[in-house]
């Protein structure tokens, strides 16, 4: 991007970003929006690029996440909540936000950086959401932080834990701890055809773990996958 169109593109102290009006939040100091969008191939200083702003970001997210699911889930285990935190703050799914709100049509970087590449664009996409995240709090605290947040990953939680893969990661996790592959048995089977009703248990070796239930049997695996393994991560 050169820098005619870069220069175009800098909110004043006094104009207002496209973004703000999207995400609800106006910017006291608009430096830090700037810095918010800008990539190390532009400057590699420190405080001028978005890399310091991502770190606190990610520490943000983890923090108001953790307390939402702890109201949520206010039996659940550090083992059940650390895999549930997991899948809302992986960077698949915080590129999913970014791509959401469209960051990457705010980034300042150079062209010779390749976002046509789905990993390289998911990746940055991500990036983007955190350091947003950063910048909102250093601007504002907590609240305005925490309120984007919950509008963005909050809200699209059950996208991320549909999304996730709980039968691969026990597998994962056996072949890790050397204690042979999970067996995935159908144990009842209930219900009319058109609403049936699939219970699945777990068995590592002699090991039986609770079942899990589903309307259809993958749905079932991967519920029964998931008390594995909380109970394997306890």
């Amino acid at each position: 991007m050169n820098l005619f169109k870069r220069f175009l593109g800098k909110p004043t102290s006094h104009s207002s970003h496209p973004l703000e009006k999207q995400i609800g939040y106006t910017f006291s100091n608009k430096a830090l929006l700037m810095q918010a969008f800008t990539h190390r191939s532009i400057s590699a200083e420190p405080k001028q690029n978005y890399e310091r702003l991502e770190f606190l970001g990610d520490a943000v997210i983890d923090i108001v996440i953790s307390q939402e699911l702890m109201k949520d889930f206010n039996d659940g285990d550090e083992g059940f909540l650390t895999q549930k935190r997991s899948s809302l703050v992986q960077k698949s799914f915080l590129g999913s936000m970014g791509k959401k709100l469209n960051l990457l049509s705010h980034l300042d970087i150079e062209e010779t950086v390749d976002l046509h590449q789905d990993k390289i664009a998911e990746r940055q996409a991500a990036n983007l959401y955190e350091a947003l995240i950063g910048a909102v709090f250093l601007d504002g605290g907590l609240s305005p932080a925490r309120s984007l947040i919950l509008k963005t990953i909050w809200m699209n939680r059950q996208e991320a834990w549909k999304a996730v893969n709980y039968k691969g990661q026990l597998i994962e996790l056996c072949h890790i701890l050397n204690i042979g592959n999970p067996r995935f048995l159908v144990t009842n089977v209930s219900g009319p055809d058109h609403q049936k009703l699939f219970e699945v248990h777990v068995k590592i070796k002699e090991d039986q773990y609770p079942s899990g239930i589903g309307t259809n049997k993958k749905a079932a695996e991967q519920s029964a996958a998931q008390y594995a393994l909380e109970a394997l991560s306890s």
